[in-house]
């Protein structure tokens, strides 16, 4: 039989790779008007469905229907973080199997998914949706400083404040009741902050079984929370690491997961790993290339492959089993500390010359705007590199980032190098 997939969203290369899998493989794509231009090899899909982004579930729904009648779908994939709602509804009006309402929603939705952990008994980190700072204090007097301020919904590290004092209070709060990516007011969260480092953890999953691929070391700034690089693996007793395999396992248990790439943020805490979210795709900031560099898993192919019907489990759990050589692989990403307009970038030669790089991506240009770190949209460059160790191969991609320079127009007659 030939496989019909119904594309949610616009997924980058990965559509394309779905007919590449299986010969004979077609795709459709229902998304967002303005991500139609976003779509790579456009003409080769059966028929592109646009809509507007704030249209009510009910319309996605009848236009995804109105296709399926005419040539049925046989699967249908999101690959990325926008729309995954949208692809549950679609799944479960069509009766194609994709991830539930519930998972989406508990994923999505920090407040769902703390509710959800802690019914569960996987997480009492104490948490509530807040109406203003009145409440947000009344929360701060229960629970104590410091508390996570954030978006009830959003990414990128976006309106995220840790908050140690009554001042800073008004200031989060506001911050985090913005406007961001599109979302707006979707309310503001505050949650009992843990201490300790962050990792991120790739995992995938077939059948409601999950398989861990790789625990990523994260660095953070420590005012936004924005993160400014990772490394793979992460340098965990045997011990630690088992905890947050177990863990991450019990948090997907708990939010419904049965299948695919997942993405989930941890702090290990003293306690031991405590969650600070979880996410139904695969990471960003390049991690997969991470994971692939330290582990030889392609958890994007793993996806591709698992989207056309193929069992991809026991492959990724072969190659966990190989025996590699050692090697760890790094990102750092650069940001300005200014607001201004990019007028030119030096340096750019300089960094390929630095030992075990292996990619250098400017993510502006001159005539770009550019903030302080507000978000993840706020870096401007980021270096990889590999090493037989984390701290070499990290060192390598912050020296390879160190050697750009900025130029940047912050005022009618001023300009500023950073």
């Amino acid at each position: 039989m030939t496989e019909h997939v119904l594309v949610v969203g616009s997924g980058r290369d990965l559509p394309g790779r779905v007919r590449d899998a299986l010969p004979g493989t077609q795709t459709s794509v229902i998304c967002r008007l303005e991500f139609v231009a976003k779509l790579r090899r456009l003409t080769e899909h059966m028929r592109v469905i646009a809509v507007r982004h704030d249209a009510p579930d009910e319309e996605w729904i009848t236009l995804a229907a109105a296709a399926h009648a005419q040539h049925p779908f046989t699967r249908i994939a999101t690959f990325g973080e926008r729309d995954q709602d949208r692809c549950a509804a679609i799944g479960e009006a069509l009766g194609l199997s994709t991830h539930s309402r519930r998972t989406v929603a508990s994923v999505h939705d920090k407040n769902a998914m703390r509710a959800a952990l802690r019914e569960s008994g996987v997480d009492g980190t104490a948490s509530a949706v807040v109406a203003d700072v009145d409440a947000l204090r009344t929360f701060v007097f229960e629970h104590g400083f410091p508390c996570v301020v954030k978006p009830v919904c959003g990414a990128g590290s976006a309106g995220v404040a840790v908050v140690r004092e009554e001042g800073a209070l008004a200031a989060a709060f506001a911050r985090a009741g913005g406007d961001f990516d599109g979302l707006t007011t979707s309310g503001v969260l505050v949650e009992q902050f843990h201490e300790g480092p962050q990792y991120s953890v790739e995992a995938f999953s077939e059948c409601g079984e999950h398989q861990v691929v790789a625990v990523t070391r994260k660095f953070s700034d420590p005012a936004t929370f924005v993160e400014l690089g990772h490394v793979a693996p992460a340098d965990l007793s045997t011990a630690q690491e088992e905890s947050i395999h177990t863990y991450v396992t019990r948090v997907l248990d708990a939010v419904g997961v049965e299948f695919g790439a997942t993405h989930t943020e941890v702090v290990l805490t003293p306690a031991g790993p405590r969650v600070i979210e979880t996410h139904v795709r695969m990471g960003g900031d390049e991690i997969p290339s991470l994971a692939f560099d330290a582990t030889g898993v392609d958890l994007a192919e793993c996806v591709v492959r698992q989207t056309v019907g193929e069992k991809v489990l026991p492959g990724i759990r072969a190659v966990l089993a190989e025996e590699r050589p050692a090697r760890c692989s790094a990102i750092w990403f650069a940001a300005v500390p200014v607001a201004g307009v990019v007028t030119g970038v030096s340096g750019f030669d300089d960094t390929g010359k630095v030992e075990g790089v292996t990619d250098v991506r400017l993510l502006v240009r001159p005539g770009d705007a550019v903030t302080g770190l507000e978000s993840s949209d706020s870096r401007v460059a980021y270096a990889r590199a590999v090493g037989d160790t984390a701290d070499r191969a990290l060192d390598s991609a912050r020296e390879a980032v160190a050697r750009l320079g900025f130029q940047v127009r912050v005022a009618a007659a001023s300009a500023v190098t950073v």
